[in-house]
């Protein structure tokens, strides 16, 4: 094989690939794009074994998460980016291993912040909800 055999079928390859906007080993998942293992997700994209996703991309390991993008292994959280075994993150950036954080960025090891400041867990959802309202977010329990 010489070095041009290699790269002209290296581009068919791609081609094909970009072309066929496949999904692989995915359940019940809808208007998906190059997704692999994915069950029950809609209109997620480059996603890999994720579950019960709305909007979410380039992300993997996710579970109830909507609208993420490039978040690792987390569940129930929203608008969030670049975030790693986190849950319940709500529009926060770069926080790992938190919980309970709404609009936090940068962020590690913490629970129950707003705006990277910490609340009590009663504060904090009564915060929450109401900034949910304001914001147009869908308020939990509800």
């Amino acid at each position: 094989m010489t070095k041009n055999d290699f790269l002209s079928e290296l581009t068919r390859l791609q081609r094909e690939y970009s072309d066929a906007e496949a999904n692989f080993g995915c359940i019940g998942s809808t208007d998906c794009v190059y997704c692999t293992d994915c069950m029950f997700c809609q209109s997620c994209e480059k996603c890999y074994r994720c579950t019960h996703c709305k909007g979410c991309s380039e992300s993997s390991n996710l579970t109830h998460c909507s609208e993420c993008q490039h978040c690792y292994s987390s569940a129930y959280c929203e608008q969030s980016e670049y975030c790693t075994s986190s849950n319940y993150l709500v529009r926060s950036l770069n926080c790992s291993e938190c919980n309970y954080c709404f609009g936090c960025v940068g962020l590690s090891k913490k629970d129950f912040h707003i705006l990277n400041k910490p609340y009590s867990r009663t504060e904090y959802f009564k915060l929450t909800n109401e900034l949910r309202r304001d914001l147009g977010l869908p308020v939990k329990g509800k």
